[in-house]
């Protein structure tokens, strides 16, 4: 048996894929392959693709109150906000994320002033990653993104969070496809083991210390005046 037990610990992958189900998506097949290596060490996973969903475009929690007739959202974000991993993975079209991953960020974004039980950002206290696939160059600039938008509205991002595999320029195999070299691509698979144990071991330090500790970052009490040791240029000596 492993030394290493994380049975405490809840991820949840969100698949931005264009194609919806039962369609094979290659971004679920490196998904599967981070999952695999967090169902062995006890995490829960749970993998939600979004293109499935009736996930309304906006910037609110719920849509339906902004002139929409429906709205998938309300019901997934409790979801996320239970999960202490997140992982945001995608294609690469155009160059840049789908319009799925953006849209799901739109609306994570959507919660970003809400707040925690301690005063803080709501996703304080989680940890959060991207996996990113394609057959176009283009990785880094997608996972910069998608891992500056998770750590603006307040996860905490591990070193080495970000995993993806492309295939040669231009039209191709893609991942999943027989001949492709994806699944024996020993960067990819370094990488995405390496990111699935940061987020663990990430994701385990932050429950184990009850979160971001709560000072100088607690909205509730800068509003009410307190500036946690920050002293306005004007009065500085």
């Amino acid at each position: 048996m492993s030394e290493w037990d994380f049975s405490g610990l809840s991820a949840m992958f969100v698949n931005c894929t264009l194609k919806k189900s039962p369609e094979v998506s290659n971004t679920e097949g490196l998904i599967d392959a981070s999952a695999a290596i967090m169902l062995k060490h006890g995490v829960s996973v749970e993998v939600l693709r979004a293109v499935d969903h009736d996930i309304a475009t906006g910037v609110y929690p719920d849509m339906t109150e902004h002139g929409w007739e429906r709205d998938a959202w309300p019901d997934i974000y409790p979801q996320v906000l239970a999960s202490d991993i997140l992982v945001i993975a995608g294609p690469i079209w155009l160059g840049d994320n789908s319009s799925i991953t953006k849209k799901v960020i739109e609306r994570l974004y959507s919660l970003s002033g809400e707040l925690n039980d301690k005063g803080q950002y709501l996703f304080y206290g989680r940890t959060a990653g991207c996996i990113i696939t394609g057959n176009e160059d283009g990785i880094k600039h997608c996972a910069q993104n998608v891992l500056y938008s998770l750590q603006h509205i307040g996860y905490t991002i591990p070193p080495n969070a970000d995993a993806g595999w492309i295939g040669e320029a231009g039209p191709g195999p893609s991942y999943l496809d027989p001949g492709s070299g994806g699944p024996e691509n020993d960067f990819t698979n370094r990488n995405t083991t390496f990111m699935t144990w940061n987020l663990m071991h990430t994701a385990q330090m932050l429950k184990d210390a009850g979160g971001v500790p709560g000072h100088g970052n607690q909205r509730t009490a800068w509003d009410a005046g307190a500036r946690f040791d920050y002293e306005n240029p004007e009065y500085r000596s």
